[in-house]
């Protein structure tokens, strides 16, 4: 006898899907539309057709676990088209925000950083006041007369006793919300067949181009804010680690010259960031109903991205032209800023990076040998 398959709606799904935004998932009557504009859908798996279907039922389960709700890349050609008003593009982005709640390690951390609208003041502020409690009970709130490098007022044992612990804690709360996908996704459709590092290693080439916006249309220039932000991480990252290496590795002195390769390094990575935050603040203000709805998750991670670039840049202005009264200041800001970014990695927009990346890989491993390839590759 066949096994009847269970459906089980959740309620709380659907009521999670009006409370952020994504009410007009009711509105679909299943046309098909959306699946047929999206360039990017496998011919084999087309999305957002079904992905709408299981919303309006309520499927949580087979949403958390479905690759397709992070191989959209909110493109909006599916919201354009669409003849009822049904929004796919804003209906993913909020189920989106849902996993990373679901999945998150803690939970509770996941479900404080999903409610942003109400807890960005802790957020923001809890950062800035333990730099802040950290420099008064160290003595180092006070003001030197003549700055050369920021290492005078916070000394850098001081930074990396607060970075270092927040690093560890976040790679493993990141690790175990990363396990829980990875299962999620294994546990339907097809095998996966190959080994993950080198699926891993072509999803990367593909991060780091971003050549599946490019199959966009309705908001296409969000390809070039994309790309600015990634390479912009990518250089701040390489910079910080080379800065370490100099300075532990080759007692190399600061403050370094603008004309240094490092210090021109990360000047062009900051340049990239906050091009590509402009770029992606400019399109979330163009028209909503062609380029996608904004939510207070999506714009929490632009602010505080565009927030750590300008202060990143005022604090370097002011070590050169301003009294140190006002680049202190300033300095604990832009770090205070930083700690959040980071912290809320795995609870923020941030983990888009953790979950496309392993659903990338997951449709990779699990692609049928008789599919046509992706128009990508």
């Amino acid at each position: 006898m066949a096994t009847v398959p269970l459906i089980a709606p959740s309620e709380e799904l659907r009521e999670e899907l009006r409370a952020r935004g994504g009410t007009s998932a009711a509105r679909c009557f299943q046309c098909a539309t959306c699946s047929a504009v999206c360039d990017l859908a496998p011919d084999g798996r087309p999305f957002p057709r079904r992905e709408m279907l299981m919303a309006q039922w309520g499927l949580a389960d087979q949403l958390m676990a479905d690759p397709a709700v992070w191989l959209c890349h909110q493109c909006n050609d599916c919201t354009a088209r669409c003849p009822r008003d049904a929004r796919p593009g804003d209906v993913l982005q909020v189920v989106r925000s849902l996993v990373i709640e679901r999945l998150a390690f803690p939970r509770s951390l996941g479900r404080f950083v999903a409610n942003v609208r109400t807890t960005w003041p802790v957020l923001l502020g809890a950062p800035l006041l333990l730099w802040v409690l950290l420099l008064g009970l160290t003595g180092h709130l006070g003001v030197p007369a003549h700055l050369v490098s920021w290492e005078e007022v916070v000394p850098h044992w001081m930074i990396y006793s607060v970075f270092f612990p927040v690093t560890l804690l976040v790679m493993a709360a990141a690790g175990v919300s990363a396990r829980r996908f990875w299962v999620l996704l294994g546990s339907t459709g097809p095998p996966r067949k190959g080994s993950l590092p080198v699926a891993l290693g072509a999803v990367a080439a593909e991060l780091v181009t971003h050549r599946r916006f490019g199959c966009c249309e309705t908001a296409r220039p969000r390809r070039w804010g994309h790309l600015a932000l990634v390479w912009g991480f990518v250089g701040a990252a390489v910079t910080s680690g080379l800065l370490i290496v100099a300075l532990y590795g080759f007692h190399m002195e600061l403050p370094l010259p603008l004309t240094h390769p490092f210090k021109i390094l990360g000047n062009l990575s900051a340049v990239a960031l906050l091009v590509g935050t402009a770029i992606l603040v400019v399109e979330r203000l163009k028209d909503p109903d062609r380029v996608g709805r904004t939510t207070a998750f999506d714009t929490f991670f632009l602010v505080v991205v565009a927030l750590v670039v300008l202060t990143g840049t005022l604090v370097e202005v002011a070590r050169l032209t301003l009294p140190a009264a006002v680049g202190l200041p300033m300095y604990v800001v832009h770090l205070s800023l930083v700690l959040t970014l980071f912290a809320t990695f795995p609870y923020s927009k941030f983990a888009h990076m953790l979950y496309r990346t392993l659903a990338l890989a997951h449709e990779r491993m699990t692609r049928e040998n008789d599919q046509p390839p992706d128009p990508t590759d």
